[in-house]
């Protein structure tokens, strides 16, 4: 195997790990919008909820020693490093230390399956910043390409899904991602991939009753995001029924998994007298990692005809000049 790469870098959101970090992430998450303080105090509420602790740090650590080792038994010898995007260890620290080891071309897995401007382009647009930040000698960053129709992402979720259905009778089937607002899902294939691998999802498990709703709305009533949001379709289903609920859009159970489903959507249901079940994220499973590190040898051997990132993908939305 050629190693045209000499390290591969994991890029992630990022989160607090303890109370007083919480309003300096969320801070720094919010930089630059102009997000009312009341909201800011609100999202806060939900870290707290969970002792100021996200989880998903810890959960990309678990991935990242899955990856090492899967890349251990592959013969892989590439280093792997990680840098977020919002919270310690900042991507630009990440971008550093490979510069201070020696590293002169890394391959970058961004913890996002899905392509909008916040899932792809802003990654990059950091990515770009960490390295002109870091300065003379910053090593070449090159993303992998997207996976949200790779046949390994797709088995891991229907893995999960398959165990949460296993606990139901005769369950309605929901798959939930971030929405976003209307204007960037325009600017991007993103409700269009989500459509697609919520049906090959559903098709590998034989499954005809599904839909995709969304979660996690944080703008203004006035902006248009993209619908139905998954309490509206917990209210509209008859009581005594059933749903899994497959957060599809998150590859990890961070913050908007365990307190938006996990915590909000799991009482409305309990409210509305609905039995939920939710199913997990791929996370560490084994046809996930897998997946990764297909995905890096694509890069390594050279396999052609693999598609990256167009240099205008998933561009900014455009604010209203109204």
């Amino acid at each position: 195997m050629s190693l045209s790469h000499d390290a591969l870098l994991v890029v992630s959101f990022g989160g607090p790990e303890k109370r007083e970090d919480v309003l300096p992430f969320l801070e720094t998450v919010l930089r630059g919008k102009n997000v009312p303080r009341e909201r800011l105090l609100e999202v806060a509420g939900h870290y707290y909820h969970f002792g100021g602790r996200s989880p998903i740090n810890d959960q990309n650590r678990e991935l990242i020693a899955a990856v090492s080792a899967e890349f251990e038994r592959a013969g892989i010898t590439l280093p792997v490093y990680w840098g977020n995007r919002n919270w310690n260890p900042f991507l630009k620290d990440a971008v550093a230390r490979m510069r201070d080891d020696g590293v002169e071309r890394a391959l970058v897995f961004i913890t996002s399956a899905f392509s909008s401007y916040s899932g792809c382009r802003q990654y990059l647009e950091d990515m770009d910043r960490a390295r002109a930040e870091v300065g003379a000698n910053a090593p070449e960053l090159h993303k992998l390409r997207g996976f949200s129709n790779h046949p390994g992402f797709i088995a891991s979720v229907a893995a999960r899904v398959g165990d949460a259905l296993a606990e139901a009778r005769d369950a309605h089937l929901i798959f939930t991602a971030h929405s976003v607002p209307l204007a960037m899902a325009n600017t991007s294939p993103y409700p269009a991939q989500l459509r697609e691998a919520c049906a090959a999802v559903a098709q590998q498990l034989g499954q005809d009753d599904w839909e995709l709703a969304f979660q996690s709305r944080s703008g203004p009533p006035s902006q248009t995001w993209l619908e139905p949001d998954i309490s509206d379709v917990l209210r509209r289903m008859p009581a005594g029924s059933e749903v899994v609920v497959s957060p599809i859009g998150f590859i990890s159970d961070h913050m908007e998994v365990v307190y938006d489903l996990d915590t909000e959507a799991m009482q409305l249901a309990g409210e509305l007298g609905i039995k939920m079940i939710r199913a997990k994220t791929p996370g560490t499973h084994p046809l996930f990692v897998s997946m990764i590190r297909e995905l890096v040898e694509e890069r390594l051997t050279g396999v052609a005809g693999m598609a990256v990132c167009a240099p205008d993908c998933c561009p900014a939305p455009r604010r209203s000049t109204l």
